[in-house]
């Protein structure tokens, strides 16, 4: 799978996830950037552009809901695709993602599998 070229943005306030997401993505050929929370996130967003971005429903002062809103509402970066990240796999919390506009709801701990799979779902690769 070679995902290569593709910017992919995680933001998640856990260490330990945004490193084992960055490994995943490293490997497929992706260029990885990390964000400990939306604050941090929305900086990096205006000046990288990614294709595909994935946020953590619970983080410090502005959570994975918020963010997802802040992204959407902005012209330029509207059609990028969020990916909500949740260890709840609960139906109110997918339903409140696709309200502030996520493109996804992946539970945590997510697997290189289902990573590689969002991403090249929504970053329009077609898989060879």
């Amino acid at each position: 799978m070679d995902l290569s070229g593709l910017k992919v943005m995680i933001i998640d306030d856990s260490n330990t996830i945004r490193r084992s997401a960055e490994i995943f993505l490293s490997q497929a050929g992706c260029q990885v950037l990390l964000a400990e929370d939306g604050f941090d996130a929305l900086a990096k967003i205006t000046d990288h552009h990614p294709d595909v971005i994935f946020v953590d429903i619970m983080m410090p002062r502005l959570d994975g809901y918020q963010t997802c809103a802040l992204i959407k509402k902005n012209p330029k970066l509207a059609s990028t695709p969020v990916i909500m990240l949740s260890s709840k796999d609960g139906l109110f919390d997918r339903a409140r993602g696709r309200m502030v506009g996520s493109d996804e709801y992946l539970t945590k701990p997510f697997t290189k599998d289902s990573l590689i799979r969002a991403v090249t779902e929504h970053s329009g690769v077609h898989l060879r």
